[in-house]
């Protein structure tokens, strides 16, 4: 607390003497400026120059007991400078047109000075006794003062607003506040998909709430959890459900928060936040991309003493260090946990590690279903056959995908997201939007219908481990076409068998240019990226390869940081390293040469689902599946539900809306134009059955 005294003092006498610099030399100018237009003489001097007719005018006004003389000269007079250190004088004498003095007030002084001034008919004039002479020079002097030091004061604020909320000196303090429960509406029923991570998370809320049942046992509750997994899997969702959930104080902050311009900030404010949650423990401090501040020291190419690292070190101190952090538990998410500096994810400080992994099918479906609650779906959607076709899609991808159909739906004017919004939401998070009205030759089109009908042909008939979901040659983003091939089940294990036939169905494209065309394009690039990333894979890290034997010669995942491994080579010899590339090389040809044999053995079929293609531009499997056996479309009503999707153009197809609306109206208008048709065909036959009983009543009373 001294050393923070004492170094705010200092830090406030060294912009003290900074303003008082600043202010003696605005003085200086200032008197140097009066100095130059204005001349302090005696009285003898003045009624001198007066009797020498030197003197233009002058006024006279009582002051303190004397006569306050100012006057101007008739002509510029020449004045010495002052024996003193002046800065900036050059010349060896100044010019004054004005001037000032004091004289006694008595009777003989003034008659001599009213007597001087009419013999030379010199203007003279009095004026009255100033009153409040001493608050105008406080608004004159002063004034201009409190200004300069209210905008100084302004400028320090801005400069410390980084993290004292516009006040001077307090850039040091932590942005975090505690989460208002009232405003957090997240809980852990709006979490799906997480099952096994919401149970990690919710005996932490319990120990907050309830800790005696884990004291009574001897148990100690994690000081740090670490929430580790791909972006979008929903880390930072999981947080704000525990912040919902526990019901204490909830501090949550950014990494990358922790630092800023000034050396030191960041381990200032890690201190303050730990301070503030000590003081209303229990509570919980969530820190989102830990990576931002948390990686390993000593890597790249700087120094040691960087400020990252001085709040890293500042971060493992208060996590577990002498002073600990009772009842204060860290919770913090990363993408980038191989990064990670090794002290901090020890036990002490981050004793739980929670992979929030993408989710599996039934994970997908109850993501599915919690987003979709608030959005009106038709009787056709199956959001269980939906998460099926979502292979590899995180929480955010499915977020994305339902709200992408009902922008889609409320495009197409309905009421309701069914099926076929879905279903080109889907291709648009995939690859992007259709790009129907680029101009494409017929060459290409055809190499792109003959290449995507290649990859199909391989699919259908390899299709133990994958499915054809779908094949389109309409162009989306980057991609002319594609083919969507979908695992049969969610895979956790890849056998060196799946993974042969997944390159030999990335070979089916150029190897169907190859045979149809006699040809190659650049078309099938993404093609041989996917391939060679799944060969480099199997020889390298699955150890399917006979000459290198099951050894791992490349970690999985993620390329390292820049500078982890500076000026160090692959942990393998150059021999090792051409081996590896023969492999690779050996494991797309023999998949490029089972490609062959597959499209030259059903070359029929191949064309057949060619021409559909570039008849229909868009297969799904019902269609695949019927061409490939049948040689012939599936019977269906050739009319599109949605006609606007065949619309070149957006006018096109606002106008096919419209023209499809008036007709709905109009149906409707007929419909109601009937119903009230009816309605009143009913009431008059009531009408003339009322008219009967009226009729009959009177002769029932004169029987009476």
């Amino acid at each position: 607390m001294n050393n923070r005294k004492n170094g705010l003092f200092r830090n406030s006498l060294f912009y003290i003497v900074v303003f008082l610099l600043i202010m003696g030399v605005i003085y200086f100018f200032q008197g140097n400026n009066s100095h130059s237009q204005s001349q302090d003489i005696q009285t003898s001097q003045f009624i001198q120059k007066l009797n020498s007719n030197k003197i233009k005018n002058f006024s006279v006004q009582p002051s303190g007991g004397v006569y306050k003389i100012t006057g101007t000269y008739r002509e510029a007079q020449k004045v010495k400078p002052s024996s003193g250190f002046t800065i900036g004088s050059t010349n060896s004498s100044t010019k004054v047109t004005k001037f000032s003095t004091s004289v006694l007030q008595n009777n003989d002084t003034v008659a001599e000075i009213t007597k001087a001034a009419k013999s030379n008919n010199v203007k003279m004039n009095t004026k009255p006794e100033e009153s409040s002479g001493f608050w105008v020079n406080i608004l004159v002097y002063v004034l201009p003062l409190l200004i300069f030091v209210f905008f100084f004061y302004m400028m320090m604020g801005q400069a410390g607003q980084g993290g004292g909320n516009g006040r001077v000196m307090n850039f040091g303090k932590t942005k975090a506040k505690p989460a208002d429960s009232k405003d957090n509406k997240v809980r852990f029923s709006d979490v799906a998909g997480e099952e096994e991570e919401k149970q990690e998370l919710v005996e932490v809320v319990e120990f907050l709430k309830d800790p005696r049942k884990f004291n009574a046992l001897g148990a100690r509750i994690p000081s740090g959890v670490l929430l580790e997994g791909p972006p979008g899997t929903g880390k930072t969702l999981l947080a704000k459900a525990v912040a919902g959930e526990a019901g204490v104080p909830f501090y949550s902050i950014s990494g990358s928060d922790f630092v800023e311009m000034f050396v030191g900030v960041g381990a200032s404010r890690v201190r303050d936040l730990f301070d503030q949650a000590k003081k209303n423990a229990p509570s919980i401090i969530f820190i989102d991309e830990i990576d931002a501040v948390g990686r390993q020291r000593g890597a790249g190419m700087g120094g040691g003493h960087d400020e990252r690292e001085q709040t890293l070190n500042q971060l493992l101190v208060e996590m577990d260090g002498f002073t600990g952090n009772e009842g204060v538990i860290v919770m913090a998410a990363t993408n980038r946990s191989d990064v990670l500096d090794p002290a901090l994810l020890r036990p002490g400080r981050f004793d739980r590690k929670i992979l929030v992994g993408r989710p599996d099918v039934k994970g997908r479906e109850a993501i599915l279903r919690v987003h979709a609650k608030n959005k009106p779906l038709a009787g056709d959607v199956d959001l269980k056959e939906i998460a099926k076709q979502t292979p590899g899609f995180v929480g955010a991808d499915l977020e994305n995908l339902l709200n992408e159909a009902a922008l889609l739906a409320a495009r197409r004017n309905k009421t309701a997201v069914d099926a076929a919004d879905l279903d080109e939401a889907e291709d648009r998070v995939i690859a992007g939007p259709a790009k129907r009205d680029r101009v494409i030759s017929k060459k290409e089109r055809n190499t792109v219908a003959y290449h995507e009908a290649g990859h199909t042909i391989v699919g259908l008939v390899l299709n133990e481990a994958r499915v054809v979901h779908k094949v389109t040659i309409v162009p989306r983003g980057r991609a002319g076409g594609y083919a969507i091939m979908l695992p049969r089940e969610d895979q956790m294990l890849l056998s060196k068998k799946d993974a042969m036939e997944q390159i030999a169905g990335l070979m089916g494209g150029r190897t169907a240019e190859e045979l149809i065309f006699d040809s190659e394009s650049s078309g099938a690039s993404n093609d041989f990226e996917q391939a060679t990333q799944l060969a480099r894979a199997m020889v390298t890290q699955y150890g399917m390869s006979d000459k290198l034997g099951t050894v791992q010669l490349e970690s999985p995942g993620s390329q390292p940081f820049a500078g982890a491994a500076y000026g160090q080579g692959p942990a393998y010899s150059q021999e090792t390293a051409a081996t590896i590339d023969s492999e690779v090389r050996r494991i797309i040809n023999e998949a490029h040469e089972n490609a062959r044999e597959i499209i030259e053995a059903h070359r029929e079929q191949h064309k057949i689902i060619a021409e559909a293609l570039l008849k229909y531009e868009t297969l799904d499997e019902k269609q695949i599946l019927s061409l490939f056996k049948t040689g012939k479309m599936p019977e269906k009503d050739d009319q599109s539900e949605f006609p606007s999707e065949k619309a070149a153009t957006f006018e096109e197809s606002k106008k096919e809306l419209e023209r499809r609306e008036a007709e709905r109206h109009q149906e409707l208008e007929d419909q109601a134009k009937s119903d009230a048709d009816s309605t009143g065909d009913a009431s008059e036959t009531i009408a003339s059955q009322t008219d009967d009983d009226t009729q009959q009543k009177p002769d029932d009373s004169d029987k009476e």
